[in-house]
């Protein structure tokens, strides 16, 4: 997997990248293929975005969040990409069960 953490008007600290690659552990435990994740963080006035594109086999994943802190912005972000690779792994390994269909009855 490979991570890139960048940030606009932020200054990214070995801290923050730490909180990050802590935190998306949780989606590498319920997804492995991942190959590229990008994340974007970036701080306005009071605004605070956190902004994610994962690559994975076959899609590209994003997702966005706008908090007034970092960190929640960081969890909320980190959920909303759970859910939407959780979503992708069940599509992508659902197997329809048509092979019945297809047995000739003797």
């Amino acid at each position: 997997m490979n991570l890139t953490i960048s940030g606009h008007h932020l200054e990214v600290t070995p801290a923050l990248r730490e909180y990050v690659t802590a935190k998306l552990e949780k989606i590498r435990r319920h997804f492995d293929q991942v190959i590229d994740v990008n994340v974007f963080l970036s701080v306005d006035k009071l605004q605070q975005k956190a902004e994610i594109a994962l690559h994975v086999r076959g899609k590209d994943l994003f997702a966005e969040a706008i908090d007034d802190d970092l960190y929640a912005a960081i969890d909320a972000l980190v959920d909303k990409l759970d859910r939407q690779v959780l979503k992708y792994k069940d599509k992508r390994f659902a197997h329809p069960h048509d092979a019945l269909k297809h047995q000739v009855e003797s």
